[in-house]
């Protein structure tokens, strides 16, 4: 994989995939599913001079339903934000 280095105050961030869910026996499709809200902290960047960096690699995070931007590398999908996106880490 290649390495992507986030600038400023963004991360990266690597979704947990929600679990499949059946409905009645039903398997709900992809397109229907929720965007998971939930993801591992791949990567950090510096901070900003009026935002120290308080995520690090390997945090476990909640964010918005429509924080960041997604992209994909080597097959993998990520969600590039800013700090300020993240809601919280669980512990």
């Amino acid at each position: 994989m290649a390495k992507i280095q986030p600038l400023a105050d963004r991360v990266l961030v690597k979704p947990i995939e929600a679990e499949e869910r059946t409905v009645g026996g039903i398997i709900i499709p992809d397109n229907a599913k929720e965007k998971p809200l939930r993801g591992t902290v791949i990567a950090v960047g510096n901070g900003t001079k009026d935002e120290a960096m308080v995520l690090k690699e390997h945090d476990e995070v909640l964010y918005g339903k429509y924080a960041g931007t997604e992209i994909e590398l080597d097959g993998e999908k990520f969600i590039i934000m800013r700090q300020s996106d993240v809601l919280a880490t669980i512990k």
